[in-house]
C-alpha cells in the first residue's frame, strides 16, 4: 500500500524531474508566477536505520505471533518443527510484503516521484500474523496517469510474483488430513445475520429458562479454515492434484504466509480511493472512479451482513481512513497508453482470482 503525505519536517529538496513537472501547468503550459520556496515540496530527512529497525521488529513480531498460534501443536511438532515453522512463516510473509512495497518504490523512483522506503508495521501477539503490513509514503505528485498505473500496479504484481512460488512450494509440502464436516447454507458462519440469529436464540433461552437436553453438546476441536479463492484452488490443483473425498490439506506455515499475501493483494486491489486498485480506477475513469468506490463500499456492507462480520473492519478502513477521493496528477492531459489499460485489466483479473467472500471461518472438527 502506498500513502500520500502533504508535508513534513526536513530540508527543502526537489528532484530535477519533479521541479520541471511542477513548474508546468496542464499540457505543458506555464503558470504566470514561478512557485516560491514556501510552496516547494518538503522532503523529510531520510532515516534508513528506522526502516531496517521496523523490518527486524516486524520479523520478530511475526515469528512470535505465529509461534503462539502454533502453541497448541508444540508437542506434536517438537521444538525444531515449532521454531522452523514459525520462522519460515515470518520470512515468507515479509518477503511477500517487501516485494509488494518495493514494487511501488522502484516504479515511483523510476518516474521521478519522491517516496520513502517501506515502513513495516509490527503488531505482536494481537493477531496470528504479527503485522499490519507495510506502507511507503509518496511525498511527490504523480506526473501523469501512465505513471500512476505503473506505480499502482507494480506492488500487487510484485507481491504475486513472490506469493505464487511460495504457495506452490508450501502446498507441495502440506500433509493430507481428514476434512471437518462441511457447513450447510449460504450464510457465512461469522456473518452479522448468523450472529444475530444466535443472539436471538440465546436471549429466548434466557427468557424461557430453557436448557439444552443432555447429550447434545458437540465434542471436538475448533479448527480455523482459510477461505478459498480461484487462484488458490488452481495452485492447489497444480501442486497436489485433486484431493480424495473427505480429505483436505493441513497447510504448511509457508502456505499460511502465501494465503495472507493473496488476502493483502485482494484488499489493496479494491478500486477505492488511494488503494492500489483506486490508483488504477482513477487512471482509467478520473473522478468518475469515486462512484465505483462507493459501490465497492456497498458490496463490503453486504458481505459484512451476509458473509463475515470481519468485512466490517475493512469497510470502516475504506470509508473513514482511505476515503473515495484521489489527488489529480500533474499532467492530466497525457493520454493513458493501450499497454497501461491492459495492465489495469490484468490487475483487476488478479483481484477476481484472489477474491474470497469468507476469508476465515471456524468449524468443529
Amino acid at each position: 500500500m502506498c500513502v500520500k503525505q502533504g508535508s513534513g519536517e526536513g530540508r527543502l529538496v526537489l528532484t530535477r524531474r519533479e521541479a520541471a513537472l511542477q513548474s508546468r501547468g496542464p499540457l505543458g503550459t506555464h503558470p504566470p508566477l514561478a512557485p516560491s520556496m514556501e510552496t516547494a515540496l518538503v522532503r523529510p530527512l531520510s532515516r534508513p536505520w528506522l526502516h531496517l529497525l521496523l523490518l527486524v521488529v516486524t520479523l520478530a513480531s511475526a515469528f512470535v505471533s505465529f509461534a503462539f498460534f502454533l502453541g497448541g501443536q508444540g508437542e506434536e511438532l517438537g521444538l525444531p518443527g515449532w521454531v522452523g515453522g514459525s520462522l519460515s512463516f515470518a520470512l515468507a510473509l515479509l518477503s511477500i510484503l517487501g516485494a509488494h512495497e518495493m514494487g511501488h518504490y522502484v516504479l515511483a523512483r523510476f518516474h521521478g516521484v519522491d517516496t520513502s522506503l517501506p515502513y513495516f508495521i509490527p503488531l505482536p501477539l494481537l493477531s496470528m500474523v504479527g503485522t499490519l503490513g507495510a506502507v511507503i509514503v509518496i511525498r511527490g505528485r504523480i506526473p501523469h496517469r501512465n505513471a500512476l498505473v505503473d506505480i499502482g500496479a507494480a506492488g500487487p504484481l510484485a507481491g504475486l510474483v513472490v506469493a505464487v512460488p511460495v504457495l506452490l512450494w508450501g502446498l507441495a509440502h502440506s500433509p493430507i488430513v481428514e476434512a471437518p464436516l462441511p457447513e450447510t447454507g449460504l450464510m457465512g458462519e461469522g456473518s452479522l445475520w448468523v450472529l444475530a440469529q444466535r443472539l436471538f436464540g440465546w436471549l429466548m433461552l434466557q427468557l424461557t429458562h430453557a436448557s439444552a437436553p443432555p447429550g447434545v453438546e458437540s465434542e471436538g476441536l475448533w479448527q480455523v479454515l482459510f477461505g478459498d479463492s480461484l487462484l488458490m484452488q488452481g495452485l492447489r490443483w497444480l501442486a497436489v492434484g485433486p484431493l480424495p473425498a473427505g480429505k483436505q490439506l493441513y497447510e504448511h506455515p509457508v502456505v499460511v504466509a502465501g494465503w495472507f499475501g493473496l488476502l493483502i493483494t485482494m484488499l489493496n486491489l479494491m478500486p477505492v480511493g488511494q488503494l492500489d486498485g483506486g490508483h488504477l480506477s482513477f487512471a482509467l475513469w478520473g473522478r468518475h472512479a469515486r462512484g465505483l468506490g462507493r459501490c465497492v463500499a456497498l458490496v463490503l456492507l453486504l458481505l459484512t451482513v451476509f458473509a463475515s462480520a470481519s468485512w466490517g473492519v475493512w469497510l470502516l478502513v475504506t470509508v473513514k481512513l482511505v476515503g473515495f477521493g484521489h489527488p489529480e496528477v500533474i499532467e492530466p492531459g497525457v493520454p493513458l497508453s493501450r499497454g497501461r489499460k491492459w495492465l489495469c485489466l490484468l490487475c483487476f483479473l488478479a483481484l477476481v482470482g484472489c477474491a474470497m467472500p469468507i476469508p476465515l471461518r471456524q468449524v468443529l472438527s
